[in-house]
């Protein structure tokens, strides 16, 4: 009796699979994209693109430069760029996002998060943002950590220029 019953189970078990395929509505053939409107749309998104030439560095208090670290990124109007540094007791993230305005006016949000690990205190946390005026070709220094201070603490300076991804 108990073997008549597992039967009976599994053979509806089996047969509520076959009905929801049987009812299940097949998916429609995705149409093709209109490539007319892609190559109007890239275009577009060309003119609004600017490339954020960034170069990050360390520089000792004796001014000497221990590490260097440079990208080219693109984006446009809005969208932020990210950048990490990650060294033996700090973490830098920081994001730069450009807005171009009208009348060639632009500006550049630069907001960034720090840990530090400070020996006997444990890991601090500080927050930065600034909303900096720019623009094309002109090169905006960005310090997270602060300029050099009397303790003979490294800083990290970032340099940030911002150009046209297309010129007219």
């Amino acid at each position: 009796m108990e073997k008549a019953i597992a039967m009976y189970r599994r053979l509806c078990i089996i047969g509520l699979f076959l009905i929801a395929a049987i009812f299940t509505p097949v998916m429609p053939a995705q149409e093709p994209v209109d490539e007319s409107f892609l190559r109007e749309l890239i275009p577009r998104f060309r003119r609004q693109a600017v490339l954020l030439d960034i170069s990050a560095r360390v520089v000792e208090q004796n001014r000497t430069i221990t590490w260097i670290e440079s990208h080219q990124k693109v984006t446009v109007s809005g969208r932020p760029v990210e950048l990490k540094l990650v060294g033996a007791n700090v973490i830098v993230a920081v994001q730069f996002t450009p807005y171009l305005h009208r009348n060639n006016r632009s500006s550049l949000v630069a907001q960034g998060q720090i840990w530090t690990d400070v020996p006997n205190q444990g890991v601090r946390y500080s927050t930065t943002m600034q909303t900096i005026p720019i623009q094309f070709d002109e090169s905006v220094y960005f310090f997270p950590l602060g300029p050099l201070n009397e303790e003979g603490d490294a800083r990290v300076e970032i340099k940030l220029t911002m150009q046209p991804y297309e010129r007219e």
